[in-house]
């Protein structure tokens, strides 16, 4: 089988999987198995579909670029890789969508919620689409459009559980955000800026630390590693 059709085959297995166990399969599996036998598999299936993926797309042949790569799009590449960087660590504190009930929606949207209500999600999203600008060959695009529709379908797929879940909260939530970026700002119902130190600090040191390792880990210096030696 050609390597890059196997890089199609596990990315559909490991993003089918995810969606299949996470939202139709879940009931009926926590029935049969309770919470822990669930986890279980899930954790299973999940774990061995990346780890198929993975080395699928590494064993997978470097065909010719779809496009020129110069400085310019690796100077947006970088620019896109900060911003997902940002959105990233201002999703981890005060998100209601993560995992669990939420007591109340916050009662402004601020910082990375300003711009999203789902930053964790358009992070991945925008990290896929940083990365097929500067590394367009098949492998690579169908990896990162894998990692793009799990996050934004699961993002949405998010939104329907969590009204379901919680309408109350998520109402208002939704009424004061957006799924788009910049949506809700745009609508004037949030307004850019209240970012906390943390955002912008620790996704400067994320962005930092991740583009300074792309070189040793992927043989490629990206970010600003690329012009300052």
């Amino acid at each position: 089988m050609d390597g890059t059709m196997t890089v199609a085959i596990a990315a559909t297995s490991f993003v089918g999987s995810h969606f299949l166990l996470s939202h139709p399969l879940r009931a009926p599996l926590v029935k049969a198995l309770g919470n822990l036998g669930f986890t279980l598999v899930y954790a299973v299936v999940a774990f061995a579909t990346l780890g198929w993926m993975a080395n699928a797309y590494k064993a997978a042949p470097i065909t010719a670029p779809l496009w020129p790569v110069g400085d310019v799009l690796w100077a947006v590449s970088s620019l896109i890789m900060l911003l997902a960087s940002v959105l990233l660590m201002g999703s981890l504190i005060g998100n209601p969508a993560l995992p669990g009930p939420a007591a109340a929606a916050p009662a402004k949207a601020r910082g990375a919620f300003a711009i999203t209500r789902h930053p964790m999600m358009w992070s991945f999203a925008l990290w896929s689409l940083a990365h097929v600008l500067v590394f367009p060959v098949e492998a690579n695009i169908i990896l990162a459009v894998a990692i793009a529709i799990l996050a934004l379908v699961g993002a949405a797929l998010q939104d329907a559980k969590k009204r379901t879940l919680v309408p109350e909260v998520w109402h208002v939530w939704e009424q004061r955000t957006g799924y788009w970026p910049f949506a809700a700002i745009a609508a004037g119902k949030a307004k850019f800026g209240g970012f906390r130190p943390h955002d912008i600090a620790g996704g400067a040191v994320i962005w930092l630390a991740a583009t300074w390792a792309h070189l040793p880990m992927a043989g490629i210096a990206a970010g600003i590693w690329r012009w300052v030696s």
